[in-house]
This record gives structure tokens, sequence and C-alpha cells, in this order.
């Protein structure tokens, strides 16, 4: 193995520490520089990385020193760090969602020339959504025929000390949490050709519950309820809702009906978890243990799976989910079917993959 790849990272907040205990230590890693808004956040994250440097945005994406930018900042800014990383012919990998338009992550891909570009949701490479592929690969299902995704809390505000953003522009049950849910369905059932949609606004206002401005009322500017059906390319047929209005559910986070059999997938949110599947003529769901996916991985992995040569989490399918996601809250403004004019293939199956002596080494 040659030099370890270089990675810079803008934007030091919550989401870096998961980042950081994937990828700082990786024999094939090495981030060499960061940046944030906060410099002294910025120093203090050098300060504990061995041969890391702090530096401005505009120094980090033309450092030579640096292979691929890790863009970890608000989802505002994804494309400005993006476009700018790319103008140096540096790779880029960021969090979710690709940028905050279609116009701004068509931009992204022109840009690419040779360079990759990759995004998040990498949660879809464990054992958890990968083992449901696999089920739905063997045939076991039969045809898939319809699948279902749901995600429903009361909120962020009763947990989050500064939940504002989530219900301005650019906010929403949907757009925060949809990337996970929707790549995961692409990667079980194929790309998407038409959705439709319809949404509600509950109220005009929330309270925040807990942290220092606990009481505070903040305004509503957004959905908070999201309810969809898309129409995959191979014929099945998704149904979805995301909300910020619902106290209790007892819904799977992913459902996926066969012909011959139906399927428990799994929160995407998260690397692993159980698969459970049964037949037609079976009394009960049975566990299905894990045969696909990145064992034990966290958030990072997705960059791993590039430099290994897998490309599993990349531009274009990130592309793809956020135009499945706009196009679901422009159906909800107009009451009619929207197209999905982006496409993508199903990414390549992810072989079970050990830790110790696989990802990790």
């Amino acid at each position: 193995m040659g030099r370890p790849h270089r990675v810079g990272v803008v934007g030091l907040g919550v989401i870096w520490a998961q980042y950081r205990a994937t990828l700082v230590g990786h024999p094939e890693v090495a981030v060499t520089a960061v940046a944030d808004l906060d410099e002294a956040r910025a120093h203090e994250a050098a300060a504990g990385i061995d041969g890391a440097r702090a530096l401005s945005t505009e120094q980090l994406v033309a450092d030579e020193a640096v292979d691929t930018v890790l863009n970890l900042t608000i989802p505002a800014a994804h494309a400005s760090v993006a476009l700018a990383a790319l103008a140096h012919g540096k790779n880029v990998y960021g969090e979710k969602p690709l940028a905050a338009t279609d116009a701004e992550a068509a931009a992204i891909l022109a840009a690419r020339d040779s360079a990759w570009v990759g995004a998040a949701p990498d949660t879809v490479l464990g054992t958890g959504v990968q083992t449901a592929r696999a089920v739905v690969d063997s045939g076991e299902l039969g045809r898939p025929v319809a699948a279902s995704a749901t995600w429903l809390s009361a909120g962020h505000e009763s947990w989050h000390p500064n939940p504002d953003f989530y219900y301005r522009a650019g906010g929403g049950p949907l757009l925060d949490m949809g990337p996970y849910y929707l790549t995961a369905l692409v990667h079980l059932l194929g790309p998407v050709e038409r959705v439709a949609a319809e949404a509600s606004r509950s109220r005009a206002e929330r309270v925040i519950a807990s942290g220092p401005r606990a009481g505070e009322v903040i305004p509503v500017e957004v959905a908070t309820h999201v309810a969809g059906t898309l129409v995959h390319r191979g014929g099945a047929i998704s149904t979805v809702q995301f909300g910020f209005d619902a106290p209790w559910t007892t819904a799977a986070p992913i459902e996926v009906h066969g012909e011959r059999g139906s399927m428990l997938v799994p929160d995407p949110n998260l690397f692993a978890g159980d698969v459970r599947v049964r037949a037609v003529d079976e009394p009960d769901w049975r566990l299905v243990p894990p045969s696909a996916g990145y064992l034990d991985a966290g958030r990072g992995i997705g960059l791993i799976d590039f430099l290994r040569g897998g490309g599993r989490a990349d531009g274009p399918l990130a592309a793809h989910v956020l135009e499945i996601m706009t196009g679901l809250l422009a159906s909800a403004e107009d009451h009619r079917a929207h197209p999905v004019t982006t496409t993508v293939e199903r990414p390549d199956p992810v072989p079970l993959t050990p830790r110790a002596g696989g990802w990790d080494a």
C-alpha cells in the first residue's frame, strides 16, 4: 500500500465525531487539514490529530496536501464548498443532502472532471440494508411489488436545544430524514421514475422543550407531514411518509412486499439491525442472519468504499435522491405527479465484510 489518502475536513460540528471515529487512525487515510467557521474549534481538532493543520476553508480546498475534501458543513453550504474543492481538482465526499437544490446538485456533478463526488448516507452500506438487499436479490420474496417507508416523530423541538432550522426553508422531516429511507429504497428496488405527494403543516408555531431556550416559541415555515408514492423503474410502488406531527408509531421503518413473501428492514439511519422475512405460507416472521454489508461500520465508510473502488455512495445517487425529495415537495404544492428526470443503476451489493482484517485494515 502506498501513502495514505489525504483528507481535509470542512465543518467540525456534532457529526464530525462520528466520522472521526472511522477515519482518524485508519491505515488508508490521513486527515491532513481541518477547517471550521469557529477557528478555535478548528485548532482544537487539529491538535488532536497527528499531522493535521487548522486552515481556512479557502486554504484547505487549495492545499496540495489534500486529496479529498470531506464536506460536513450545513446543507446551505454544501454546494459552495464542493464547487470550490472541485475547482482545485479535489475529490469531494459530503454529508447529506448533496446540495440544497437540484440545480446545485447538477452543477456539482458537471464540475467533477476526473475527480469523484460522493455523499452520505452511507448507513445503507451496513449489514441492515445490505442483508435486506441480498434477500431481494435472492428471489426469496418473488417479484417485488410494493414497499413502505415511515419516519414519524413529535418534532425535534422536543429534544433539540436549537431546532429552528428544521422548521425553515430547506428543513422539514422529508429533507432531514428522507435521504436515509429513500437511498435504502433505491438500493432495494432501483431508481424512481415518478412521484406524487400531499403535505400539511399542523401548526404555525412550535415550543422549544429543552436547553437554555426552553419555552421559546419558534415559527414553522415548512410542511411538517409529507406522504407520497414512488414508482420505481422496475414497477414496484413505494409509499412513504415523514412527519414531525406523530407522538407515537408502531410502523416498521421499511417493509418490502413481493409476490411470495414480505420483509421488515431495520432503521436505515443505522448501519445494522434485524432483517425479518415471512413467506406466504409461514406462520411467523423469521430472523435473517447478516449476510452482506460492512460489519460494525460507522459514518465515513462510504469514503473508505470509494478508496477501495466501490463508489457505492456516489454523487449521481445522491442527486437522484435529492430530486425524489424535491419532486415530492413540488407535487404536494401543485397536486400533480412529477417525473424524476435523473436516474441511476442500483449500486453494487456489499459482500459481508468484517471489520477485523476487512475495511479497517
